[in-house]
């Protein structure tokens, strides 16, 4: 296993140690108070393959599933799911076909849950995700699906409910 680099102040990092960086912060966007959804614009560009992309501190109005699409695409989303039930156990699966967008997590009164990993969303090919969210106190749910345009986005909105606070960090990063 690799050992993190260790950085001390002042010290003048080479480029092979900036290159084994593995997420940079590509942008940071607060939540505002009694909005329905968040458009996080600049958000993706040629620097970076993939991205993670996580939503917390905030709350919702009542228990929603939060969604995700990409730029102003409302229709080309596909997506399946893995739902376990944590009290019985039970596995049930749910999918989408053609959506006007992805679930990518879960907010509550509580708490607001999102952490999607995008893969292409800059390029001009299908967009793939995966994203996993629990709530706490029944359920653990596993997304997965594409985008079908072929179009390469900069930007995305996360909707679903009545936001208030929070902050959504968009992380990028290569494969490899």
């Amino acid at each position: 296993m690799a050992t993190p680099p260790v950085f001390t102040p002042g010290a003048v990092l080479t480029a092979a140690q900036m290159n084994q960086v593995g997420l940079w912060l590509v942008k940071t966007e607060t939540i505002g108070s009694g909005v329905t959804s968040v458009v996080v614009s600049d958000a993706f560009s040629a620097d970076f393959d993939n991205y993670l992309i996580q939503a917390t501190g905030g709350v919702t109005s009542a228990t929603v599933t939060v969604t995700m699409a990409l730029g102003g695409s409302t229709t080309g989303y596909y997506s399946g799911a893995t739902i376990v039930t944590y009290a019985t156990g039970a596995v049930t699966g749910v999918a989408a076909n053609n959506a006007a967008a992805w679930n990518v997590g879960l907010a509550t009164t509580g708490l607001i849950n999102v952490a999607v990993t995008v893969m292409g969303p800059n390029l001009t090919d299908p967009t793939t995700y995966q994203s996993f969210d629990s709530n706490t106190t029944s359920q653990a749910r596993n997304w997965v699906g594409y985008h079908s345009p072929a179009t390469a986005y900069t930007s995305f909105t996360l909707a679903g409910g009545t936001f208030t606070g929070g902050t959504i960090r968009v992380y990028g990063y290569n494969p490899g």
